[in-house]
């Protein structure tokens, strides 16, 4: 293990946190109080606002936009130019329009919470207020308007669940698919999945280190 690697044009604002082996590519930008796991990487351009909490063993690509109030559990991966929003009532002035509104977290600020094992694709907007299940898939381009369930598959605008993935990535069917046959097996990795009540279910969870 070895402390994380800040390319000199980052710039990191105090009280940062950021585990072993993580890296910050050049002209990221993280805000004060922003916290970030092990073994990540944080890729050219990214921004990373103030308070975020990121995992162990996430990638962001380049020119990843990360408003406050994100939390990122481990596992994840998020393709270049994904920008995510936390804002309910979009304006640059308040309400009694009395001049430029302050860009400071308040009570109409919406929390998004990005699970363990999520893949978001290139390009995709994420919406306020919004929970990205398990090990889902978010296709590129995607613009995402409300919560995905687990190991769903995304995509479209607004995006809709178009099937199911394994934790280890391919395809599973549409849900009609697996309700019909009882139970579906992943040819890539044998993990076996069941539909219950619209939720997909892992019926032998792998363990990980994560």
């Amino acid at each position: 293990m070895r402390g994380p690697v800040i390319h000199p044009t980052a710039l990191v604002e105090k009280g940062v946190q950021i585990g072993e082996d993580t890296r910050i590519w050049d002209n990221a930008h993280v805000r004060a109080g922003a916290q970030i796991g092990h073994d990540c990487i944080v890729g050219e351009k990214t921004y990373i606002a103030y308070d975020v909490k990121i995992g162990n063993y996430v990638k962001l690509n380049a020119n990843v936009y990360i408003c406050a109030l994100v939390t990122i559990e481990d596992l994840v991966m998020i393709s270049a130019h994904t920008v995510f929003t936390n804002d309910k009532f979009p304006r640059a002035f308040p309400p009694d329009l009395s001049g430029l509104a302050s860009s400071a977290v308040n009570e109409e600020t919406l929390p998004t919470l990005v699970k363990r094992g999520v893949t978001i694709g290139a390009n995709a907007t994420i919406g306020p207020g919004i929970t990205l299940g398990e090990f889902a898939m978010i296709g590129m381009g995607s613009v995402v308007t409300k919560d995905v369930p687990p190991y769903a598959l995304v995509h479209g605008n607004p995006a809709r669940v178009r099937g199911y993935v394994c934790a280890c990535g391919p395809f599973l069917g549409l849900a009609e698919h697996i309700v019909e046959i009882g139970k579906v097996t992943c040819e890539r990795c044998g993990r076996e999945y069941s539909l219950r009540e619209g939720n997909l279910i892992e019926l032998c969870p792998v363990r990980t280190n994560a």
